[in-house]
């Protein structure tokens, strides 16, 4: 951009700021929501939970499945991304 440009767009500058701040919030947010780290952390304390006595194998099974299919479309998800790039 030159300088005549910067100068007339300068009005407009705190909205290309805020707009930027967004896109890195949502970017952030995005990571974290698709990130599979806390459903494999889940599924270990809830392995332990099992260990421990704390939960029955029916509600171990029940959790697990769910756990699971969480991080199947996680996985897929993640998949999609790269092959999209």
């Amino acid at each position: 951009m030159g300088l005549i440009t910067q100068l007339l767009t300068l009005p407009v500058a705190p909205v290309r700021g805020t707009v930027w701040v967004l896109d890195q919030v949502l970017l952030t947010a995005e990571r974290e929501y698709y990130d599979p780290a806390p459903v494999r952390e889940e599924l270990a304390a809830l392995e332990q939970q099992l260990l421990d006595g704390t939960i029955g194998p029916e509600e171990f099974d029940s959790r697990e499945d769910e756990l699971l299919d969480r991080l199947e479309w996680l996985e897929a998800h993640q998949q999609r991304l790269r092959t999209d790039s």
